[in-house]
């Protein structure tokens, strides 16, 4: 298959339990959520959407025409002389084998993200953490699989190592995703005019109910991309 990607770009990840950790971003296009115009958000599914994942024009982006190809640009953006940081699972696991990390966002990225694609980063040494609506089955292979789950959604995967859950959303209170099998439960502020209201509200919450923990996004509060 053909692989769209928005962008491709070395980073820190921003967001969630594995916030601060080197990581290559890939930004998969396209979602079933939303069409990524902002002609369309009104009538979208998932209106508070704050990431552009229309077109493949952003910094390594483009067309990708095989697993291996795709697999190879992820290599090449990994600095080759990076000593890569343990993920924090791994060492609770008494695993001190240190992996490179991508992370494979959107949009939805298992609109794209197959069998294929995840064998080929393997291969090449990656731990593969997943961001996803939930609204498609996650695949075998997965290292790392957050959900952000959105009210007006179907979820039809409810079990992951990661809810993240944008706060508030009308029909969305965290009591109806709180018995879900996650290890983690993220609160994250919806972005917008209300932004500073809406981390009073989550910081309130978090410590009303210590299930959940307020996830910033560090990225934007740091000027990373």
């Amino acid at each position: 298959m053909t692989y769209s990607v928005k962008e491709l770009y070395f980073t820190l990840q921003g967001e969630g339990a594995n916030a601060g950790r080197p990581a290559v971003l890939l930004r998969f296009a396209g979602c079933n959520l939303w069409t990524g115009r902002e002609q369309d958000r009104a009538r979208a599914v998932c209106r508070f959407c704050d990431t552009d994942f229309f077109g493949t024009d952003g910094t390594g982006g483009g067309k990708f025409r095989t697993a291996g190809e795709l697999a190879s640009s992820v290599r090449e953006t990994w600095p080759r002389d990076l000593t890569p940081i343990p993920p924090l699972h791994s060492v609770e696991r008494g695993d001190v084998e240190m992996r490179p990390f991508v992370v494979c966002t959107g949009g939805e990225p298992l609109l794209q993200l197959d069998a294929p694609l995840i064998d080929a980063l393997h291969r090449d040494g990656f731990e593969i953490a997943v961001e996803s609506n939930g609204t498609i089955p996650a695949l075998p292979g997965i290292d790392w699989l957050c959900v952000s789950p959105k009210a007006d959604a179907s979820l039809v995967q409810q079990s992951g190592d990661e809810l993240k859950l944008v706060y508030p959303q009308e029909r969305g209170a965290p009591e109806r995703y709180a018995a879900l099998d996650f290890r983690h439960f993220f609160l994250q502020p919806m972005d917008g005019p209300d932004l500073s209201r809406n981390t009073a509200l989550a910081e309130r919450y978090c410590l009303e109910h210590p299930q959940w923990r307020l996830s910033l996004q560090m990225h934007k509060l740091v000027g990373l991309r």
